[in-house]
């Protein structure tokens, strides 16, 4: 009953946002001199963050460290504060997803809701796994997808099946509100793939790419962040001088990059072949927008780049340009989120089972490859993909610094 419930407002919240961003996304490319406010867009939104979000800056960040830990209760203020800073971001073209707005609006509704009721620290965790969940399969329509990715991405090697009901409730519930509500997600084409040796063999290297792609995302926006809180203490102007690059950058190679850009994967589920400099302008709008504090999300973006890198890269393998670029549209994600068998459903749910293995070897290839970065800073580590020391459950953003001192230490 409680992870319908979240799934309610995950729906409800889910609806609101995808209705709103489809308008100002409309609005944005009938009046093509709005990008050029995005600096002035950015600096108001992360002066309000920061002068009245307490912690809500911290985004998914900040769920999964209370699922882990339930120490202190999600701003109740982070659902609108998000809602209203994304769809603003996309309003004036900033390259940012839609992922973390659902995520963390359905986070803080259904943590307020564990908050009303007075529920034990155990079931708050549910209740946030849960709210993950929903807020998952709501914006993207895939519920089954939506309830593995919540129960696979709080730790790298490890799934947390008491959350099964839950999580699958919520997921359930708020892609059927969503549907219900009136809104249509874009139908992906069915692909179907043979299942020879010399088939599979080409897209485990193309999942070699994939997860090598996810890396210089992650690492990028780590260093992108790194490199603006050095240069200015005061977050707004970080977010402003983002928005300055943005527009700089549109107006060298173009606007395809600003906002979600879902007509580039348009243009690849068609069958269309791009060029790698498609998935490396994609990947560097959004580093920038990111890494400078524009709220939303990674996902939206991962697609796009995984979706034109496959569409690329399919002629070097002699693959059909539709089926390498919706391989890649969900390996790249795997990689970067290391969740390899949400994403594999996710494939399924969106282009169909006859290309399930192919789905499923991109995913694992990307996930083993993508080293143990994350877009999400406090996922923990409790299976090492390799040879890496790990003590404990450390976090990401533990891992990191580990690692460094490590490396310091051996040289």
């Amino acid at each position: 009953m409680l992870g319908s419930l979240s799934g309610v407002l995950a729906g409800v919240s889910s609806w609101a946002f995808l209705e709103a961003l489809d308008r100002v996304t409309s609005t944005r490319l009938s009046h093509p001199r709005l990008v050029y406010l995005l600096p002035v867009a950015g600096f108001v939104i992360a002066a309000a963050y920061h002068h009245g979000g307490a912690r809500s800056s911290e985004g998914n960040a900040l769920l999964l460290e209370q699922i882990h830990s339930p120490s202190e209760w999600v701003p109740r203020r982070m659902a609108p504060l998000v809602f209203a800073g994304t769809v603003a971001a996309h309003l004036f073209g900033a390259s940012v997803g839609r992922e973390g707005t659902a995520l963390q609006m359905s986070g803080s509704l259904s943590d307020g809701v564990a908050r009303l009721l007075r529920l034990t620290p155990q079931d708050r965790r549910l209740l946030l796994i849960a709210a993950l969940g929903g807020g998952f399969g709501a914006v993207f329509g895939v519920p089954l997808a939506g309830a593995v990715f919540a129960m696979e991405v709080q730790t790298i090697g490890r799934i947390r099946y008491e959350a099964l009901v839950p999580a699958l409730s919520a997921a359930l519930v708020g892609d059927l509100v969503v549907r219900s509500l009136g809104h249509h997600h874009v139908l992906r084409p069915q692909i179907v793939a043979s299942t020879d040796a010399v088939l599979l063999a080409k897209v485990a290297l193309a999942g070699l790419a994939f997860g090598l792609a996810s890396v210089l995302f992650t690492e990028s926006v780590h260093v992108v962040k790194r490199i603006a809180a050095n240069v200015f203490s005061y977050p707004p102007w970080r977010t402003f001088m983002g928005g300055v690059a943005t527009v700089m950058l549109a107006a060298v190679v173009g606007r395809d990059y600003l906002g979600l850009s879902l007509p580039l994967i348009t243009r690849t589920m068609a069958g269309g072949q791009t060029g790698l400099w498609l998935p490396a302008l994609k990947l560097l709008f959004t580093v920038v927008c990111l890494g400078c504090g524009f709220p939303g999300g990674e996902v939206t973006p991962l697609f796009v780049i995984g979706a034109t890198l496959g569409a690329a890269l399919a002629p070097l393998f002699g693959l059909p340009v539709v089926l390498l670029a919706g391989v890649g549209f969900v390996a790249v994600f795997a990689g970067a989120a290391n969740t390899p068998l949400a994403c594999t459903i996710m494939g399924a749910e969106l282009f169909g089972t006859g290309a399930l293995m192919p789905i499923a070897i991109a995913c694992v290839v990307a996930y083993v490859f993508s080293s143990h970065g994350s877009i999400y800073a406090t996922q923990r580590i409790d299976a090492a993909k390799g040879p890496d020391e790990i003590s404990g459950l450390p976090t990401i953003t533990e891992w990191r610094k580990q690692n460094r001192h490590r490396t310091n230490h051996q040289t």
